[in-house]
């Protein structure tokens, strides 16, 4: 196993940077998600490392050797794609045992280490079968099996799971996340899924535009995005965000949302002292929903309400803006009723109204920070990935 180090590392389609001054750390035997929108980088990111790619700036480390001049077969390093890539005229077996076969590894090495791949995929019964007769989960299996019989120090995975049904995908999921705890290899993986980033990784780095964005552990960037776009793109639903002014108040800070009331505030509000125009962002899950206005509580209307069956989804009107809520499957509530909206204001989390960047940083923030929504002519330019 080994660490990877990532050091300022760019990489240029013409006059598209691609991955722009990326530098990531990922320690020995951690799984690291690269997590973004399509165009953000992150498979350029993965194939830069793999050596798929040339990088036009920076270097990357794997342990203690620069492997950026290195072709991928010197990196000691194994993939997987998102399509299985597997060889439809050999069978199980010989598709597992391809690499090592490559590496002319001895003929018992290559027995061993396929039988001790292929069970802990759980595949040992069908190393006699093609492709062909086995269906799209257990391919995947055979792909990652593959990966694993070459005991490589990195390995990296391009949304392995995405070719998958939702149901197989939850399957894999968990199963593949149980694999690489026991083997303990370090592990890249990218998706655009963000649920998989945040129930299989030890950190998620999100990418937006080349660059990185945030760095951490999934449940600080799920209560501490560094910005609009993290706090957006992190969350089923994404987290809501509204206009407030805050100002002073007789007992403390009071935020102040337009006609839809305002919300008292103490002395550690987290706004460091910060008055006048702010974001203010809240988790659908962290809102209450009462019968009754006042106390210290916004003004809403019931827009939609979706019953989920573990929970309903409600939309809201609160001043002029919508806002998503979770309540229980139970509460009942009529379109155009209005209500009562609790905010506690510990479970905000308070953004400069102009940069739309957090006012306080509970994660690593990468350069890309606040760089303000894309371009569309960035986004028509953006590659894959």
């Amino acid at each position: 196993m080994a660490e990877i180090r990532v050091e300022r590392v760019t990489k240029l389609f013409k006059n598209v940077r691609a991955v722009d001054d990326v530098s990531l750390t990922i320690a020995d035997g951690e799984f690291m998600v690269l997590l973004g929108p399509s165009g953000c980088g992150k498979t350029t990111l993965l194939r830069s490392i793999a050596g798929l790619e040339q990088i036009d700036g920076g270097r990357i480390v794997i342990g203690d050797r620069n492997v950026s001049d290195l072709p991928p077969r010197k990196r000691n390093i194994a993939m997987v794609f998102q399509s299985y890539a597997v060889f439809p005229h050999m069978t199980v077996f010989e598709n597992i045992a391809f690499g090592l076969r490559m590496r002319k590894a001895p003929k018992a090495e290559i027995h061993t280490q396929v039988q001790e791949a292929a069970e802990l995929l759980h595949i040992e019964n069908l190393l006699d079968r093609y492709p062909s007769q086995t269906s799209g989960g257990q391919r995947q299996r055979i792909a990652v099996a593959r990966a694993l019989a070459m005991q490589p120090q990195v390995l990296l995975m391009d949304e392995p799971l995405s070719n998958l049904d939702a149901l197989l995908r939850l399957e894999a999921r968990a199963e593949l996340k149980r694999l690489l705890n026991e083997i303990g290899s370090t592990t890249i993986y990218v998706t655009h899924d963000q649920v998989e980033a945040m129930s299989m990784g030890d950190r998620v780095a999100v990418m937006r535009g080349g660059r990185l964005v945030q760095v951490g552990d999934p449940l600080t960037i799920y209560d501490g995005p560094v910005d609009r776009f993290v706090g957006g793109f992190i969350g089923n639903p994404p987290m809501n965000f509204l206009a407030a002014t805050i100002r002073a108040g007789d007992a403390g800070a009071v935020a102040e949302l337009s006609d839809a009331g305002e919300i008292r505030l103490d002395a550690a509000d987290g706004l460091g002292g910060h008055r006048g125009p702010v974001l203010l962002g809240i988790r659908a899950e962290n809102i209450e929903l009462h019968s009754r206005t006042g106390g210290g509580m916004l003004r809403g209307r019931v827009l939609v309400v979706e019953p989920l069956g573990s929970h309903n989804l409600v939309t809201l009107q609160v001043g002029g803006e919508q806002l998503k809520a979770i309540t229980r499957p139970d509460e009942r509530l009529e379109l155009d009723q209005e209500v009562g909206v609790g905010i506690d204001p510990a479970r905000i989390r308070w953004l400069d109204a102009e940069r739309e960047v957090a006012l306080t940083d509970d994660a690593e923030a990468g350069p890309g920070a606040g760089l303000g929504p894309p371009t569309p002519e960035e986004r028509d330019a953006a590659p894959p990935g």
